[in-house]
């Protein structure tokens, strides 16, 4: 089961939230709260938030479905930043001439699931006993071949 959380139209770029997010991808949620806490970009703060908005949605959907999920199983499955419209501004240049300039917005998305255990007692190991284990085949010594019997090429 997944629960997500976006944060829309956040002003800041796109490329410094991607910044942000590729430290906590893969990351258990606790660990990436305490990643977010002492990381010092300043859309930490804004990603810590809609991380724990992302884990409530996971607490009521739990609660309210009666869905079977540990919490504390929680990782950060996915954290993308994708572009939001971009705001054209003017600067004002010398000789009365004026520079446009872009201030760029991102949709930042998170979405977490349960990381799911292996199967105990499932995966089989080899050993030497087993009757699939053979003895590796001796090969016979390689004959060499003799330089003489090479094929004139034609031209």
């Amino acid at each position: 089961m997944e629960f997500r959380a976006q944060a829309r139209f956040m002003r800041v770029s796109p490329q410094k939230a991607r910044l942000v997010l590729d430290l906590i991808k893969g990351r258990k949620v606790e660990d990436a709260l305490n990643t977010l806490a002492f990381t010092k970009k300043r859309v930490a703060a804004t990603v810590e938030k809609l991380l724990r908005s992302a884990l409530e949605n996971a607490n009521y959907l739990i609660a309210e479905k009666d869905i079977d999920v540990d919490v504390d199983n929680l990782y950060v499955k996915n954290a993308v930043a994708n572009d939001g419209p971009r705001m054209k501004r003017i600067r004002p240049a010398p000789m009365g001439r004026a520079f446009r300039y872009v201030r760029r917005i991102a949709h930042i998305e998170l979405v977490l699931a349960e990381r799911t255990k292996a199967k105990e007692g499932v995966a089989n190991v080899v050993g030497n006993e087993s009757a699939s284990a053979k003895p590796a085949k001796r090969r016979s010594p390689a004959k060499k071949k003799s330089a003489g019997k090479r094929k004139a090429i034609a031209r």
